[in-house]
């Protein structure tokens, strides 16, 4: 039977039958093959997936992240990075990596960074005289940001597979995320020199003085979001629904988000959130029968005979991810193959919010690599590129983000030291 639930869901992926419509169909046909098992099991199993209170998390950020994505707001916070960065070498490649962390503590999608405020500095790179090639590549791999820093989806998404505080997860994706985009901002570094590229002129005090003021009522999202938790005013839930409601205030008050506006993006958010919901329900169920039928134990076991050590299990993980990032989306991936590692990763005494970062990491890089990278194909409808152009371009950043990756995985400290520090229990 478990021939049947890999080998079926490997083939209707292969068939472009949706991931969530793949796992309930595989996971139904099981059922009726098990006479033993009532069909309400589906039911209940579905039910018992999404029933969880963390979850409502998710429509509320992609609440915010839509109310903060009106064009006004994400020109304050491209005008900042550009002063900020903007007389660096490729300064307007910097631009685009700072500019990507600061969306990242405001949305938590590489795909929301990627289509709103990567249209933008697309737009500002050409103007600049950069490559069309160039700032497509700079802005999908920036993008992949947007979830390692806090708030992020598919941490909240770990977080209830894996039943940890989504408190430490949050804490512990700053300096990961620091860290990439200091590996990528070197790539530009690197591209940039070689190839001659310009930069602006430094803009002064004043004028940086003048930029981040104006950018301070957005700026002031993220810190509103950890700072109610870390004081225990708020849940990590009840941060995004204070989250929202504060980015529709702002919106509307500095008059860049108007009324009228308000249906659609409930609509859209609506849209977002129950194509998530379906993932994690229809998950729920495969995850359940894949543990009825041993798969985890058998997995675990494995690792145990070969006398596996924490660091060739990492590296297997990764090299996992890695592959499997090419050719799935990410949380279908992170709910279907993170429940059958944790036993795993537990037994092998390795940190669980340390792993939660490394597989979001991970899957963040297959969203900008071939054949299926979602980032990557956003960011050529921008520009027009073809692929072949794009994955051309591609490889000194992906060679950044492998490298942040490595240095994350195996310097655990950099991940565990800020959840440590205001975790200390």
């Amino acid at each position: 039977m478990t021939t049947l639930l890999v080998a079926g869901l490997v083939l209707l992926l292969a068939l472009n039958v949706p991931v969530a419509y793949a796992m309930m169909g595989v996971s139904l046909v099981y059922l009726l093959l098990k006479p033993d098992l009532p069909i309400i099991v589906a039911a209940q199993q579905v039910a018992a997936g999404t029933d969880k209170f963390l979850l409502l998390a998710i429509p509320f950020f992609f609440l915010a992240a839509e109310f903060m994505s009106s064009g006004g707001i994400m020109r304050r916070l491209v005008d900042l990075s550009r002063a900020l960065v903007g007389h660096l070498r490729g300064g307007l490649g910097q631009m685009n990596i700072v500019g990507s962390v600061f969306f990242a503590g405001i949305s938590g999608s590489a795909v929301a960074d990627a289509a709103g405020m990567g249209r933008m500095e697309i737009e500002i790179m050409r103007r600049g005289g950069y490559p069309h090639a160039f700032s497509a590549v700079v802005t999908a791999t920036s993008a992949t940001i947007g979830p390692i820093i806090p708030p992020s989806i598919p941490l909240v998404v770990y977080a209830s597979i894996a039943n940890v505080s989504v408190g430490k997860l949050f804490v512990a994706g700053f300096l990961p995320g620091i860290l990439m985009a200091l590996f990528l901002m070197i790539a530009v570094h690197v591209m940039s020199v070689r190839n001659d590229f310009p930069r602006d002129r430094w803009a002064g005090w004043r004028a940086l003085g003048g930029t981040l003021w104006r950018s301070v009522p957005v700026m002031m999202l993220p810190l509103i979001i950890l700072g109610g938790i870390f004081s225990g005013v708020f849940t990590a839930t009840e941060s995004a629904i204070v989250a929202a409601v504060y980015a529709m205030l702002i919106g509307l008050l500095l008059r860049e988000l108007a009324w009228s506006a308000v249906p659609g993006i409930l609509v859209k958010v609506a849209g977002d959130t129950s194509r998530v919901m379906l993932i994690v329900a229809a998950a729920s169920l495969y995850s359940w029968i894949m543990a009825r039928e041993g798969v985890p134990a058998a997995i675990a076991a494995w690792f145990v005979a070969l006398g596996t050590e924490p660091w060739s299990f990492l590296l297997l993980a990764n090299v996992l991810f890695l592959v499997l990032g090419c050719f799935m989306e990410p949380l279908p991936l992170m709910v279907i193959v993170v429940p059958t590692l944790l036993p795993v990763v537990k037994s092998l005494g390795i940190d669980v919010v340390h792993f939660g970062l490394v597989v979001t990491l991970n899957l963040m890089i297959g969203l900008v690599t071939p054949p299926v990278g979602l980032v990557m194909f956003v960011v050529m409808h921008i520009t027009g590129l073809k692929l072949e152009e794009f994955v051309r371009a591609l490889w000194p950043f992906l060679l950044a983000l492998i490298g942040a990756l490595l240095v994350i995985t195996y310097v655990p400290d950099l991940v565990l030291f800020l959840p440590r520090l205001f975790f200390p229990t």
